[in-house]
């Protein structure tokens, strides 16, 4: 399987100037865990929940106050929506992050993240099964 079957696509952005609350509030508002950061319209960074908590920390000040760049994660790993799943899987690990943008060219198309490694690999075994199952009941 490649990675354009597992992908999550559109990707939710937002502009690195953006505050920490707008970031917060289309995190909330898509039922997601992290956001791209773009800066002039290309992908420069993510920012996860993780970096909320460590901006909340990090600064004394409210997340209005605070810009989505001086919290985001970068710089940006991707992976091409033709890379096989188990290359994805060997960034993501490489890399120690749980979510890959996925890039054709300079174009953003979807994200990957280990959730959706997992759900892949839930499949793929209750296809086996099933599988298996079949070939029992058409055995016997």
């Amino acid at each position: 399987m490649r990675v354009a079957d597992a992908m999550t696509s559109p990707v939710v952005t937002v502009p690195a100037d953006a505050s920490l609350r707008k970031a917060a509030d289309r995190i909330c508002e898509e039922d997601i865990g992290s956001v791209v950061v773009t800066r002039d319209g290309n992908p420069a960074g993510i920012l996860t929940e993780r970096d909320f908590v460590a901006a909340g920390r990090e600064y004394d000040r409210a997340f209005g106050e605070i810009p989505v760049y001086a919290a985001a994660s970068g710089p940006l790993v991707t992976v091409r929506p033709d890379a096989s799943l188990r290359k994805a899987a060997r960034e993501m690990s490489e890399a120690g992050v749980k979510r890959l943008p996925v890039a054709d060219g300079i174009d953003l198309v979807g994200i990957l993240t280990a959730s959706d490694l997992v759900g892949v690999g839930e499949s793929l075994d209750s296809a086996a099964k099933r599988y298996v199952q079949e070939r029992e009941d058409w055995l016997s």
